[in-house]
């Protein structure tokens, strides 16, 4: 029988592995630090990824607000377009109403008011209604216009006196030229009355007291 002694070869085998143990475990520590850094810059990009995604999304939010923000003032101002010619009718008809109550108001007080006013003009020491500055200023400028405290207001007398929408026509009789033309600038002159003119007078003969007078008519708007 042959024998074979295998010890001497199990201890070499041990010898090379304790031998080779070494080298192995210096390979698996390079491997865990490249694996590391790795790890690392995913996770750091990951992270850079969501704080530019939040960046955005907040950036969006903002965005849609302000969007909603101007979807709801375009709305309002829609509404608002949409009632303008609803509005716009009302207030006509508010106008037309007003207009027509200060017609029939004036039409009133308006023919009482023109009569009070020649009332006053042909009273014995008063005059026209007008503003005192713009007489002063008249009798700086023009003392012939201002009308003539001492007339006699006797010397002249209406006996018509016809209003048609606000348009007068005067007529009368006077003792001379003169007073017709004090009646003129008085009615000149007044507040109540504007745009007067003088048409063509004639002369006549007072049949009762047999003199000679001046037959006038004049021509006038009011304003009340």
């Amino acid at each position: 029988m042959i024998r074979i002694n295998l010890l001497p070869q199990k201890k070499q085998l041990r010898r090379r592995g304790e031998a080779g143990a070494p080298a192995d475990v210096g390979g698996g520590g390079e491997s865990q630090v490249w694996l590391a850094f790795v790890l690392g810059a995913v996770l750091l990009e990951v992270i850079v990824l969501l704080f530019v995604y939040k960046t955005k999304q907040d950036q969006l939010t903002q965005v849609q607000k302000h969007n909603t923000e101007l979807t709801g003032n375009i709305d309002n101002i829609k509404r608002e377009i949409a009632q303008h010619a609803t509005i716009k009718t009302q207030l006509k008809e508010l106008r037309d109403r007003e207009e027509a109550i200060q017609k029939l108001q004036g039409a009133r007080t308006g023919p009482t008011a023109t009569m009070l006013e020649l009332s006053r003009m042909m009273t014995p020491g008063r005059g026209p209604t007008v503003d005192r500055d713009k007489l002063e200023q008249l009798k700086r400028d023009n003392p012939s216009a201002v009308p003539n405290a001492s007339w006699d207001p006797r010397r002249l007398w209406l006996s018509g006196f016809k209003e048609n929408d606000r348009n007068v026509r005067l007529s009368g009789y006077a003792r001379d030229g003169e007073d017709v033309s004090e009646f003129l600038r008085r009615l000149s002159l007044s507040d109540y009355f504007y745009d007067v003119k003088l048409l063509p007078a004639t002369k006549a003969v007072d049949t009762t007291t047999k003199l000679e007078l001046v037959k006038f008519e004049m021509s006038a708007k009011v304003r009340y």
